[in-house]
């Protein structure tokens, strides 16, 4: 991050990133209407377009559910110009960087309403830098802790339960994360176990998922959510849901690691716990257009350190620079909010946003180092040309820190991601 302003974010940047997703609508509809010009009342969003497989799928309509994914990413960067590279710098030399995902998802259903899913995965190669100097960095992919061995473990394992409230029903869609091909229209979820926190929150049929969307940490997810999870991105809990055909609520409560992006869970919960809940309206921002909009608040509690208190301490000398994590053991509290919008501009055509802010006191705990985003951007289909399989889309992201962060990276203090050593603080943007 760069100095551009020593003035916090404000009202001023929330009307900005008003004006810049409304810009991405408009701009998105007048390229929609390019590709097409008649609209139907009721379009499909891009999201809802089937996922193309390398073989059939067999077991959709069965007690078991299988299936496998692969996801290679290749990045790179030529050498630039550096005025001073720190302990969490992204390098300025030559990189090049591989990392991989394989999965293998597999469910069975006990009941039309019961239901367990086991995945297991496998991890390796790296991301450039070690995945450090940048908060929104660009392979979701990357696994932060060089030292995990790359042997298979169990990514999600939970249990899964429905109960009908309603005898409507709608489609399902089997897939990883639930294998029932139908679904009461109006239901309770139950979810426990071991899973991602963000495979159930802040979704968006644009930017969530580094397989088949975009890569970046900040584009496919809020950046300033900063949910319970392990440094894999898992963890233990459970999730209640309620949705009916107009809306839906749910609530999660999670494990927190017992160190800053670190695997090992706290399973004492009045030491730590993560706590997310979402509200969500089944309808976009435009009339007779399909879209979701999603609200998010989540608390976090855990051992975190105060970044004003690791500030205090270097100007009064009791530490040779910040250290964030300098403090006895404590619960500390870490809050947040988000919206998530997608709207449907054509079959063809989505657009989407997000905001999330946190209160920026605390440590950076789980995900990343982010106080505040602001992120839009646009996904097409292939349809047009044939091949509904394939996408593409743009988006643009806009990151910043709190002022107690910033202070703290600025006279030498670090972070599990960034903390060049002598910060010259400005807003992270990424197109």
């Amino acid at each position: 991050m760069r100095e551009t302003t020593g003035k916090p974010f404000g009202l001023q940047w929330g009307a900005v990133s008003f004006c810049l997703l409304s810009l991405v609508l408009l701009a998105g509809r007048a390229f929609a209407q390019i590709l097409d010009v008649t609209e139907p009342q009721k379009p499909d969003s891009v999201s809802d377009a089937k996922t193309e497989s390398m073989f059939p799928h067999t077991f959709d309509h069965g007690k078991l559910f299988l299936a496998g994914q692969i996801n290679f990413i290749f990045q790179t960067h030529p050498p630039f110009g550096a005025k001073y590279t720190g302990p969490n710098s992204l390098q300025p030399y030559y990189e090049k960087a591989t990392s991989r995902v394989m999965t293998l998802y597999t469910g069975y259903q006990f009941t039309p309403t019961m239901e367990a899913l086991v995945d297991v995965e496998e991890t390796g190669g790296q991301g450039l830098s070690q995945a450090l100097g940048m908060a929104g960095f660009p392979n979701l992919d990357a696994v932060r802790n060089p030292t995990l061995g790359q042997e298979p473990y169990i990514a999600r394992a939970m249990f899964h339960s429905v109960v009908p409230l309603s005898p409507q029903r709608v489609e399902g869609g089997p897939g990883p994360l639930s294998t029932f091909s139908e679904l009461p229209a109006r239901r309770l979820e139950f979810r426990f176990g071991k899973f991602g926190i963000v495979d159930f929150f802040d979704v968006n049929g644009v930017g969530s998922d580094s397989h088949m969307q975009f890569m970046n940490w900040a584009i496919d997810q809020n950046g300033a959510y900063d949910f319970a999870a392990d440094t894999r991105g898992y963890t233990w809990g459970g999730i209640i849901e309620y949705q009916a055909p107009t809306w839906g609520f749910r609530s999660a409560e999670a494990l927190m690691p017992t160190v800053a992006n670190g695997i090992n869970m706290q399973w004492n919960l009045r030491r730590a716990r993560g706590e997310s809940y979402e509200f969500e309206l089944h309808r976009g921002i435009l009339p007779k257009k399909d879209g979701m909009i999603r609200l998010l608040g989540y608390t976090n509690y855990g051992n975190m350190g105060s970044y004003r208190e690791a500030v205090n301490q270097y100007l009064e000398g009791k530490t040779a620079k910040p250290d964030i994590t300098n403090h006895p053991l404590q619960t500390t509290l870490k809050y947040g909010f988000g919206v998530n919008l997608e709207q449907a501009l054509t079959k063809n055509v989505t657009a989407y946003g997000r905001f999330g802010w946190n209160n920026g006191k605390t440590e950076s705990w789980v995900f990343t180092e982010i106080d505040q985003s602001v992120a839009a951007g646009f996904a097409v289909n292939g349809r047009k040309w044939g091949r509904k399989g394939d996408r593409f889309g743009g988006a643009f992201v806009s990151n910043a820190l709190s002022g107690d962060h910033r202070r703290y990276l600025a006279l030498g203090g670090v972070g599990f991601i960034i903390g060049d050593g002598a910060l010259n603080y400005g807003r992270e943007n990424i197109w």
